[in-house]
Order: C-alpha cells, then structure tokens, then sequence
C-alpha cells in the first residue's frame, strides 16, 4: 500500500530509487533537483565522519559536508563517468579537499593545537603537489582508469576516500607494509598516466 502525506512520498521515491546507482541518480538530479536528496541521504553521515576525523570540529565538519554536496550539485555537469572512477571517488575527492582547507583555516583563525594524525599529513598536499593532482578535474578521473585496477584502487581508497593504510590492508587483505609498497607504485603509475592523458588532451 503506498505511504501517504508528503514524507511517505518522499519515502516511497528513496525506496525505488535504492538500486540506482549514484551516477545515475547525480545526471537525473541536474533535471529532477529533488532527486539530489537521494545522495544525501547515501552519504551524509559518511561524509560527516570524514569530515570531523580532518576538522575535529562537529559544527565546521557540518558545514564542509554542505559546502560539499552544494558544489557537487553546481558542478555536476562536470563529473564524466569512466571506468574506474565512481562518484564515490569524485564526491570524497571534493570533501577531502574542503575539510583540508577548513583545517588550515582553522589553525590559522583559531591556533587550532590538535594536530592531524600522521596518516592524513599524507593526504596533505606535498612538495609535489600529488594530492593537490588528485582533484575533482576529469583528467585525474581518466588517468585512474588508465592505470591498473590495483593500483588505482588503494590510491582511491587511502587519498580520496580517506582510509587508512590500516582500514587499506584489511579491505585488499594484505600487510600494511604491502600497502605502504603499493602506494608508493600506484603514485608514479598515476603520475605518468596523467601526464600522458594532459598531452593526449592537447594534441
């Protein structure tokens, strides 16, 4: 029997909608605004956890993940699907880099004392920018699924998904030392493809 009243409607969209997946849902949610609630409702509380492990801070983690969703609806025409780049990679790759603007923020406005854990300073953008190349431009998205899919899955899963080498090794059931080994790869598979994608791109 189908639910009544505004929020058994509601319902009864997120319940047909449940095996959707996000990228669909995204391209229907540009015709259809009411249908981004969907992914907010997949993600929220996700993002919410990452978002406080970088910014410590309930209140500024709340609104980084607002800022994110709101710049994932704006700039929603940007994201292209390839083949090995989900949503789920585009969309953390967008929180990531707010939480850590936030965080610097923070510690400047607030002498903010708490110090990242050592895990995300390597999530930080180094003297080479890597993480910094990580972004939400769709040429990044290519080049991960250019590389191999081992290496494109734990350079996802550690830079723009923000999981530990811990949670990385006991997801791909290997040693976090094996890890440590395999990002350290992936990083210069992904750097090369890159570049061969930016050259690609301007012939």
């Amino acid at each position: 029997m189908p639910s009544t009243g505004l929020g058994g409607i509601i319902q009864d969209i997120m319940d047909d909608l449940k095996d959707v997946p996000d990228e669909e849902i995204l391209a229907r949610a540009r015709k259809n605004p009411d249908l981004f609630g969907v992914l907010v409702d997949r993600y929220e509380d996700a993002f919410l956890r990452k978002a406080k492990s970088i910014v410590r801070i309930q209140e500024d983690a709340e609104e980084v993940v607002q800022d994110c969703f709101t710049r994932i609806y704006v700039y929603a025409d940007r994201f292209k699907p390839q083949e090995g780049a989900h949503f789920s990679s585009w969309a953390y790759a967008i929180l990531t880099r707010l939480a850590f603007t936030r965080y610097q923020k923070l510690k400047r406005k607030r002498g903010v004392t708490a110090e990242l854990d050592p895990e995300l300073y390597e999530k930080v953008p180094d003297k080479d920018d890597f993480v910094e190349d990580l972004s939400i431009r769709s040429e990044v998205l290519i080049a991960l699924s250019r590389i191999p899919e081992a290496a494109s899955r734990v350079l996802r899963l550690q830079f723009i998904e923000g999981k530990t080498q811990e949670e990385i090794a006991e997801i791909e059931g290997a040693s976090v030392s094996a890890i440590k080994t395999r990002v350290h790869r992936a990083k210069k598979d992904f750097k090369t493809a890159l570049k061969d994608t930016n050259a690609y791109e301007q012939d």
